[in-house]
């Protein structure tokens, strides 16, 4: 087994090599994905990561609008998803319509969109949001300008709370972090009472409220490795614990719940991504004209100031 997964792994560096490509894993990936990936993290940081490269190729092993973003970012690049059934579910709880449909009814609003949408909804966006910078962006919006989180319900009521600002969201969720439940939290830290609870916004309120720190995946890589804290519960999908472990061999990592799989973000094997490039397909390219309303969401979000008061 161990063999085969050597062989394959050689494979796919020397097809990498030749079609001059650069591997992306998202931080959920399965382990041996992110161990043979160039550069693994967050899904937006990722895609800013790639568009630096000489690469031709972009293989993003991640979900369907993870790979949509690369495209939008790096145009002149093929962008390769080596499982396009592999989509994201609380992206697909809003489509264009609903959006189009709510700002004709509010013609005034900002509409935030968190990462983790649709190429076409964020063309209908005012400005994007990645869990690590949405209350800096809410805080930038003018005060008295009504304010619209789409589509993740939970990330919009933390940042509700931590910015101070009046906003309404649409009522999607992530059904990973939805699992985590209260009664698994409090299992978890009666099992590790030394260790710090950490959990991503995307959780349910009541178990965000529990946290000891709330952060977006890259965040929690940082957090965990300037803190004296020597172990951490964790609230988010397990893919995560691979690189934390990697990067703190010193400290021990508990997921909160065995729940917290992403069955989208286990899809992909390195079969498949042996498959992707040797096939160069399939291959995910964003409409122009939707890529630049897109694009200039993204570039709102990134012109936000990091002390955003």
């Amino acid at each position: 087994m161990e063999k085969a997964q050597a062989a394959l792994k050689a494979e796919i560096k020397e097809l990498l090599k030749r079609r001059n490509a650069v591997l992306l894993a998202h931080n959920y990936q399965r382990d041996e994905v992110q161990e043979i990936a160039d550069i693994t993290g967050d899904s937006l940081g990722l895609s800013r990561e790639a568009a630096k490269t000489e690469a031709d190729v972009i293989v993003f092993c991640g979900v369907h609008f993870m790979a949509e973003s690369a495209s939008i970012l790096s145009p002149g690049k093929t962008v390769l998803l080596p499982r396009e059934d592999a989509g994201c579910p609380m992206a697909d709880m809003i489509t264009p319509s609903d959006l189009a449909a709510y700002r004709s009814g509010h013609p005034n609003a900002v509409v935030v969109t968190y990462v983790n949408s649709s190429a076409e909804v964020k063309a209908l966006s005012d400005v994007c949001c990645t869990s690590g910078n949405a209350v800096n962006v809410v805080r930038s919006i003018p005060e008295g300008k009504e304010i619209f989180m789409v589509p993740d319900r939970n990330l919009a009521h933390y940042v509700r709370k931590v910015s101070g600002r009046a906003l309404s969201w649409w009522d999607g969720y992530c059904p990973t972090h939805e699992r985590l439940t209260v009664a698994a939290v409090v299992k978890a830290k009666e099992a590790h009472p030394e260790a710090l609870l950490i959990v991503h916004p995307e959780c349910p309120p009541k178990v965000v409220d529990l946290a000891d720190a709330v952060l977006s995946t890259s965040g929690m890589h940082g957090f965990c490795r300037r803190s004296s804290a020597k172990e951490f519960i964790v609230g988010t999908e397990m893919g995560i614990l691979y690189r934390l472990r990697k990067e703190n061999p010193g400290k021990r990592f508990h997921i909160a719940s065995r729940t917290l799989i992403c069955p989208n973000m286990k899809l992909t094997t390195l079969e498949d991504v042996r498959d992707s490039l040797a096939s160069m397909s399939p291959v995910i390219r964003v409409p122009e004209e939707i890529r630049l309303r897109a694009k200039a969401a993204l570039d709102a979000m990134l012109a936000v100031p990091r002390d955003a008061a």
